[in-house]
């Protein structure tokens, strides 16, 4: 096969991993890697080596989706314990960085009292001198921000534990990836290599364009005993070819949870890329990989969540993706890194940056940010953007999780960009406590109270019929809630009718319905068309 011109199989997983565990920002981005190594991993494989059957029977309870349980079907308690040696024996940095942070967020705590912070400078932890400033908000509470561009080029960001995992799937079934490490297994090949390798660019580019593998196999440095197995994920069978949209209206796709691609036969649009490789049989039909243009002009992404932000789907894509639109964040907030900076970092090039009711315009579209309100447990997270897409006289909003706790603000928003004809807007309304993706950020405990009080939750129906109000659309859409079987692996949701968002959003749609406006929440896949004035 070195020779022959193959294709990449359709249902070929490409899981990016960072010290075997499932690769998302926090986890990118070095100080909140160090954190999650020692408050959310350490914890999770000590538990998990003390008692492995109290972690098998947890996995075996729906009850306990999203915990903190490793899933293996067997004891793997021996190569756990060799995942807790080698993180203490060659991630020993991460540590002493997570420790520093600690140190100076307790340092601030005791000494910044409102005077000068210039004395504390020389106290600052020895590792963390030069890459962070001090500060003051403006009712004096002291903080600290980070220099990211330095910290990717610090020791802490070391592509070595960078690594992408291969195997061929026929179902939706994988671990949790905020639990459960990638340990080997049979038919899995983990390929040690960088995530910005531009080897990566052409194996992804492979599943529609056929080529040898030798050049791979020297990127990749498979070895010999490697090669059965790697070539087992190629084949000479040419792909079904998708055919580009060329008609004269606006056709919209979902493909699951918060995708949706926007084409018209001059411009393709799409939003947070969450898709499933491969249309197998399953009982919720589908759009995949397959269904994808060969060229997209925009991914917008609307925030820092990994069912939002997925890197082994934007891996996949990038060769084929010409610019990528990120809400402008901060830099330097230690809970909120820069996604602009991590994106160029790992290889993603024409990266843009766009703000509150900022505008990029072409001729074919204007693409405006919305502010996105809430859903991050009231903590100062710039990094969330809604996109309102005009493509001719259409208007377009896609929501996301924004959680519509001060309906004045959209009142606003409406003044300036108008009537919006569609409404995207998420409902998981129940969310998760805000500790379930910062709480390893955090000095010291959170007190359950306060946890389960500020969760990570988009609108109810009270404050969807506010968004309704607002915006008065022709169409309203629930997506974005984690119930197709392909998203369960990051949101640890599964379908059930008596849950609060499903009953919450079936109620929108009725009252949607009884003022005349088009409803419905989606599930699987589904086709819109709407007519380019």
């Amino acid at each position: 096969m070195k020779n022959e011109k193959v294709y990449l199989k359709p249902n070929v997983i490409l899981e990016p991993l960072i010290d075997k565990w499932y690769a998302w920002t926090h986890l990118i981005y070095p100080p909140t890697a160090a954190m999650n190594i020692k408050s959310r991993h350490l914890k999770i494989m000590n538990s998990y080596v003390q008692a492995p059957n109290i972690h098998m029977a947890a996995t075996r309870n729906p009850k306990m989706l999203g915990g903190p349980f490793m899933n293996y079907e067997s004891n793997r308690k021996e190569e756990v314990q060799g995942l807790i040696t080698h993180a203490f024996e060659e991630r020993k940095p991460m540590f002493e960085l997570a420790e520093a942070i600690h140190e100076l967020t307790r340092l601030l705590k005791k000494h910044g009292n409102g005077h000068s912070l210039e004395p504390l400078y020389e106290k600052v932890p020895e590792i963390l001198k030069g890459y962070v400033e001090l500060n003051y908000d403006l009712n004096g509470n002291p903080s600290f921000r980070i220099f990211e561009s330095l910290m990717y080029k610090s020791e802490y960001y070391n592509t070595d534990t960078q690594s992408i995992t291969l195997w061929l799937t026929e179902n939706d079934e994988r671990p949790f990836v905020l639990s459960t490490a990638r340990l080997p297994e049979k038919n899995c090949l983990e390929i040690n290599i960088p995530f910005a390798h531009e080897a990566i660019d052409k194996m992804c580019s492979m599943r529609n364009e056929a080529d040898t593998l030798e050049n791979l196999i020297r990127d990749f440095r498979i070895s010999e005993d490697q090669k059965e197995l790697f070539e087992s994920f190629f084949t000479t069978e040419k792909p079904i070819k998708y055919q580009k949209y060329t008609g004269d209206k606006i056709r919209m796709r979902y493909y699951g949870h918060a995708c949706i691609l926007i084409e018209t036969k001059d411009i393709s649009i799409l939003v947070d890329p969450v898709i499933s490789y491969y249309g197998y049989q399953n009982e919720v039909n589908r759009y995949s990989m397959q269904d994808l243009p060969d060229e997209i002009d925009y991914v917008l992404i609307t925030h820092n969540h990994q069912d939002h932000i997925l890197f082994e789907t934007m891996l996949s894509l990038r060769h084929m993706v010409k610019n990528i639109i990120v809400p402008k964040g901060t830099t330097g907030n230690l809970q909120d890194p820069n996604l602009k900076i991590m994106l160029q970092t790992i290889g993603f090039k024409n990266v843009i940056e766009l703000q509150d009711m900022e505008t990029i315009e072409d001729k074919e579209c204007k693409i405006t940010g919305i502010p996105f309100l809430g859903e991050h447990g009231d903590l100062d997270i710039q990094a969330k953007i809604c996109y309102h897409v005009n493509i001719g006289t259409n208007s377009m909003i896609f929501m996301a999780d924004s959680c519509n706790i001060e309906p004045k603000l959209y009142d606003l928003v409406a003044r300036q960009v108008g009537d919006i004809d569609v409404i995207f807007l998420g409902m998981e309304c129940d969310g998760a406590p805000f500790s379930w993706v910062y709480g390893p950020l955090i000095e010291g405990e959170v007190d359950r109270d306060m946890d389960n009080g500020r969760r990570l939750a988009g609108s109810n129906f009270e404050r969807g019929k506010g968004l309704v109000k607002s915006f008065k659309p022709k169409e309203l859409y629930v997506y974005a809630m984690g119930l197709e079987p392909w998203v369960e692996f990051i949101s640890s949701v599964r379908f059930d009718e008596a849950a609060h968002p499903i009953i919450a959003s079936n109620n929108l749609i009725s009252h949607c319905a009884e003022n005349n406006i088009k409803a419905e929440r989606l599930y699987g896949e589904k086709e819109l068309h709407y007519e380019i004035d």
